[in-house]
């Protein structure tokens, strides 16, 4: 009896002896400026309307809760055809720059993004690109691995004109990205499935299909898996640098993150229940 007390009493203690508190020492870097100029034009709504906001944060250490906003700068876009300027303002002072006049984006019309930012400007091209509408968007019954997974059915049909790329938002941090190499020009449909604490059923979701480049198809595609798929987008910090396609034409070293990009939007808007239920 005394063998069987003694035992464990001994391991206990050269356990707790040779605990040691390691420091780890997280270097700390100069925050980068971070543009997030994602515009959506939903191109399958009467009136056609867009979301040009330009987000302007600052880049923070990896253990930071709070990601520090910009509201001291400059921001416009100037239409390159016409040469035509649009100001942008910061009217609720949070980082996110809204156009002070109605700007839809033009077809074959190259727009250039310019924010100026403590003395020094950033500089960025885009041209609108364009989507598809969604077919249809139905909920599922089939389940993965739990068998409390929640399916989305999504169909849509590929233009067929060129190498189409796309991203999907389906709510919650859950984006995905796709090409059409196997189905260009072709009815097409792929199942979407949110786990089971990713979702409160019964719920109201709008899902999301985006136009976008082949460049946008690769940065995103990295961001994500950087990121993971509740990353928290461009302003999340992520294991290594992505640069965008801004530029720092004032000082090369100091060099921004984030990207601007006009895409083709469509949503569809889906009611979801409890099947199980």
């Amino acid at each position: 009896m005394k063998k069987a007390i003694i035992l464990p009493i001994l391991i206990l203690f050269i356990l707790t002896n040779c605990e040691k508190v390691v420091d780890v020492d997280v270097p700390t870097t100069a925050p980068k400026l971070v543009i997030d100029a994602s515009f959506e034009v939903f191109f399958d709504e009467t009136p056609v309307r867009a979301n040009t906001t330009v987000k302007l944060r600052l880049s923070a250490d990896y253990f930071d809760d709070t990601i520090p906003t910009v509201t001291n700068a400059t921001v416009f876009v100037t239409n390159l055809s016409n040469g035509t300027i649009i100001n942008f303002s910061d009217n609720n002072s949070d980082g996110d720059f809204e156009p002070t006049t109605t700007f839809i984006p033009e077809d074959n019309s190259e727009y250039e993004l310019t924010v100026v930012y403590n003395s020094e400007t950033f500089k960025g091209r885009a041209t609108k690109i364009k989507s598809t509408p969604f077919t249809k968007i139905v909920q599922g019954d089939t389940t993965l691995f739990t068998g409390n997974e929640t399916e989305l059915e999504i169909f849509f049909t590929d233009s067929g004109t060129q190498d189409d790329y796309y991203l999907f938002d389906f709510t919650k941090n859950n984006l995905l990205t796709l090409e059409d190499r196997f189905f260009n020009g072709s009815d097409y449909n792929f199942s979407f499935f949110f786990l089971e604490d990713e979702i409160e059923l019964p719920t109201n979701i709008t899902v999301k299909i985006s136009g976008i480049t082949k460049e946008y198809f690769t940065y995103f595609g990295i961001l994500i898996d950087q990121s993971g798929q509740s990353g928290g987008g461009p302003f999340q910090s992520v294991p290594s640098t992505i640069l965008g396609n801004i530029v720092n034409t004032t000082n090369d070293d100091n060099f921004p993150l984030g990207y601007f990009h006009i895409s083709e939007t469509d949503t569809f808007n889906l009611d979801l229940v409890d099947k199980t239920k």
